[in-house]
């Protein structure tokens, strides 16, 4: 797999070699080539008494030591689909501020994603995406691509076949509806005057997740404005449409039954509509205003929102409507946000729908930590260093319902003060847990205060959600606009299983009470047949591995029959090659859990799983181990196409870069370590 190459420009730093002087600063400029930390620094193993596995693990150990950045993280490409590159070429058009050198690269982008039969998928090897596929043919003709090219022939006829584009998601609905390809009242209502009802009203904008919040506010604006910016004849796309569209192709499909909440909810969008052509709203003005100022309360110094390319692309989308120009210094430090998300080459580039320092640079430390490197390795020292510069410490969204609770935690981001995650802090705070510093205070405080601001965010139901607390609301996902189900961050399993882990490795016994509570929505949320469910990680495997790994560390006895049904699971999934795999398509057919082509990162989760539930020198575990030894390339680095991380269950997969890499590390250091506890 070659390298990603990333902009030379006032962009951040990329995973191979340039970098940025200081990401916060609002001018970012590109600092010279890294000086890597030379691995003779790591007392090596004597060459004549090595292992395959102890040159397996050093190989992946000096691959790190030469990715380190020079201020101290690591960040590696997080890719997603082409609709986030499409979107970004469809901003630039809305606007009126197209470049065409920068269409042209990203239309190339978009172009060499698409599949022999015509299509865009939303992971590798995956089936035809409809709506991904309208956003990328809708991009390309923008761009300046006609209808008879032969790629675009081969994807209308994928776009018609689905049913074209009365049957694409809402979000596709509304790019088009913003050029007049699609008629505004098709999309499904979100009234400005939501914004309106108060924090204690049953349904409020902070019952939506965090990343719906800061997509909806935004994109409330947008809809209640309706803009409509015309396009020229070559570049409109009514041929994606079956037939001409009639009234009833803009209803919305009821489920079998009367009175279900889908079908409630189709009743009251209908309501809706006509209350949102009415002259008379004597509200909209207040909430246009307390959007407006929430939007730009919510904008990160560094240009950001939500640290996430829906709700940034959108605020600056809802910006424009409001009137203020391209040259504002809201709208300009929003797009300077977005091109610092960009990965660009000469001929190609791809806008990422997030980045992932933190949560890289933890993984990265944490895999080397597991791999035997001291804990007073100069390249841990300052990864930790970079990490604790990084702790939040400013009151987010969160807070709403935690009003008591002291800031403290991480965020996935470079800065994103608004959202840290329990995720991260958790990952984060275990990292560097054992790193020697000269400052041992300042990181034993951070890490007091990360540990009390997770916990404060537990659920009434014993576990953890990633952003929010007590964002349990599933009648949220049941509205016409939510389509791809994810307007809730409820608890589950993979991330409470971090938070026990991080619990018992900060020394808390298994009877404190949060313990307690997570342990029975353990129980609770366990399949019948052993594994859990993962929310961030494909899939079943993803959920074990987290899960088991809390369970080992708060001290669960091992032998306990739940325990050996999820080791008996994962060892029945097991490739004959000696690794696992799961497709992201378990999450679409359960029978598919446990199931697919062996990939580094998720036989590192499986191993990770089993020797936490006390699988030690066993056969299972050997073939594992070999696998990881054998598929390892000479620059000490794995080969990975899969997309074995998740965005939404079921419609947005992500493959993180890094995965293939730290995990594998992890694995093998800790299978040293039990080898060597066994001696």
């Amino acid at each position: 797999m070659k390298p990603c190459k990333y902009p030379i420009s006032n962009a951040l730093t990329s995973f191979n070699g340039m970098t940025v002087e200081n990401p916060e600063k609002e001018n970012l400029k590109i600092s010279a080539k890294v000086h890597h930390l030379p691995a003779s620094i790591w007392k090596k193993r004597a060459l004549e008494n090595s292992t395959p596995l102890d040159v397996t693990i050093q190989r992946s150990c000096d691959f790190f030591f030469r990715e380190q950045l020079p201020e101290g993280y690591w960040w590696a490409e997080l890719e997603s689909n082409v609709t986030i590159s499409a979107e970004y070429l469809m901003l630039f058009h809305f606007l009126g501020m197209v470049d065409k050198e920068r269409e042209r690269k990203l239309a190339n982008y978009i172009l060499s994603k698409q599949t022999a039969e015509g299509h865009w998928s939303i992971y590798y090897q995956g089936p035809g995406d409809l709506s991904t596929t309208i956003e990328a043919y809708f991009a390309l003709k923008l761009a300046g691509y006609p209808a008879d090219h032969p790629a675009m022939e081969k994807a209308r006829a994928f776009i018609l076949k689905k049913g074209g584009i009365i049957k694409a998601r809402v979000f596709t609905k509304i790019f088009l509806a913003l050029f007049g390809e699609f008629a505004w009242f098709g999309v499904p209502s979100m009234p400005i005057e939501l914004s309106l009802l108060p924090k204690w009203a049953y349904l409020n904008m902070y019952e939506f997740s965090s990343w719906s919040r800061a997509t909806i506010v935004p994109l409330s604006i947008v809809m209640a404005a309706r803009p409509v910016r015309k396009l020229p004849p070559w570049a409109r796309v009514q041929e994606l449409y079956v037939r001409p569209p009639r009234p009833t192709d803009y209803t919305f499909t009821k489920e079998e039954g009367i009175l279900t909440w889908k079908n409630i909810f189709i009743g009251v969008d209908h309501l809706l509509k006509i209350y949102e052509r009415s002259p008379i709203r004597p509200f909209m003005k207040k909430a246009m205003s307390l959007s407006e100022k929430w939007v730009l309360d919510h904008q990160e110094p560094s240009g950001d929102w939500g640290g996430i390319q829906p709700a940034m692309l959108n605020s600056i989308l809802a910006l424009n409507c409001l009137g203020y120009s391209n040259d504002h210094p809201a709208v300009q430090k929003g797009l300077d946000a977005l091109a610092n998300f960009c990965i660009e080459s000469d001929d190609n580039i791809v806008l990422q729908s997030c980045i992932s320092p933190v949560w890289d640079t933890a993984l990265a430390l944490k895999g080397l930590i597991d791999a035997g490197v001291p804990t007073d390795h100069p390249a841990l020292v300052k990864a930790t260093q970079w990490l604790l510069d990084r702790e939040v410490r400013k009151p987010g969204d969160w807070k709403i319902k935690s009003p008591d609770l002291e800031p403290g935690g991480w965020a996935f981001e470079f800065l994103n003060d608004w959202y840290p995650d329990v995720d991260d802090s958790g990952i984060v705070m275990m990292a560097m847990k054992n790193v020697k510093m000269k400052d041992s205070k300042s990181k034993d405080d951070a890490i007091e205060r990360g540990i009390r601001w997770c916990l404060g965010m537990q659920s009434k139901n014993g576990g953890w959600g990633a952003f929010d607390k007590d964002n349990t609301k599933h009648i949220l996902n049941k509205i016409p606009f939510a389509d791809l189900e994810a307007l809730i961050d409820p608890p589950t399993a993979d991330l409470t299983g971090r938070m026990l882990e991080l619990m018992g490795t900060f020394g808390y016994p298994k009877d404190f009470p949060a313990a307690v509570r997570a342990l029975e929505f353990i129980k609770k949320t366990q399949e019948p047949d052993g594994p859990w469910w993962g929310r961030w990680g494909v899939n079943y495997i993803y959920g074990s591995w987290s899960v088991l790994c809390g369970l080992q560390a708060i001290g669960e006895d091992p032998a306990q029959p739940y325990i050996q049904k999820a080791v008996t699971w994962l060892k029945t999934k097991q490739n004959s090659d000696g690794g696992w795999g799961e497709t992201c398509e378990s999450y679409h057919d359960q029978d598919l859990a446990g199931v697919g082509e062996s990939t580094p990162s998720q036989t590192a989760w499986a191993l990770l799983a089993l020797m936490a539930a006390g699988e030690r020198k066993s056969d299972t575990i050997t073939r594992g181990i070999n696998y990881l030894i054998h598929t390892q390339q000479p620059d000490g680095t794995w080969h990975e196409d899969q997309f074995t991380g998740t965005g939404f269950p079921k419609y947005f997969m992500i493959k993180y870069h890094i995965y293939r890499n730290c995990f594998p590390l992890m694995a093998l250091g800790q299978y040293r370590g039990i080898l060597e506890d066994i001696d």
